[in-house]
């Protein structure tokens, strides 16, 4: 059976969206609802009704970048056989990682932004993606104790990555500040040094 969206939730789903894409693109703090209204051809008491606030927005934006994530790694990790080494586990997440960054780069943006802002945002993030740390601790906990990765501190190990890929982000910005647009090159370059880095502190 069929679902059909109805205009008001396929309105609010878009409000989502080019939220997410202006405060990961452009920043939160330079956003105005306004400004989001009339790129969305909508009256601002619209965004109003299915948000309350700038801040309820952001909420919602954060959670729409989080799924995304949460989507983006599951899938990476499904496609490798149960029987393979802990490692392409590892390689699978980090490259599901740099391909939604090149599909989405607004998610890379948004969670830089947060990063910047903290809480609530950030905290709201981190609570949504718990489950999903708590998943890989274990598994890197688990290759751990049988020596097929050497021992780590798997939760440090994993924030250093994520501020690695949020680096990613923070890069990008950069090189477009001094005129010099990123380009697939540069993405695979970034992955490659993560990747090593990774490599060089995990594999025995």
């Amino acid at each position: 059976m069929t679902t059909v969206e109805s205009p008001r939730s396929g309105t609010r789903a878009r409000v989502v969206a080019v939220a997410l894409a202006a405060f990961g693109t452009r920043g939160y703090d330079v956003t105005s609802l306004d400004a989001l209204a009339v790129e969305l051809g909508v009256r601002k008491q619209t965004i109003l009704y299915y948000f309350p606030s700038k801040e309820a927005l952001l909420g919602a934006a954060v959670d729409q970048a989080a799924d995304s994530v949460v989507a983006a790694l599951e899938s990476a990790v499904a496609d490798v056989p149960d029987t393979a080494p802990a490692w392409a586990r590892v390689e699978a997440i980090v490259r599901g990682v740099f391909r939604l960054a090149g599909r989405q780069p607004e998610i890379l943006g948004l969670l830089r932004e947060v990063s910047r802002l903290g809480p609530p945002g950030a905290t709201r993030f981190a609570l949504r993606m718990e489950r999903l740390i708590d998943r890989a601790t274990d598994f890197l906990d688990d290759a751990m104790a049988r020596a097929e990765l050497r021992g780590q501190d798997a939760r440090l190990l994993l924030f250093m990555a994520y501020s690695s890929v949020v680096g990613v982000a923070t890069e990008m910005e950069v090189l477009r500040a001094l005129g010099v647009e990123p380009t697939a090159r540069t993405t695979v370059r970034q992955r490659r040094a993560l990747l090593g880095f990774l490599r060089s502190a995990l594999v025995p």
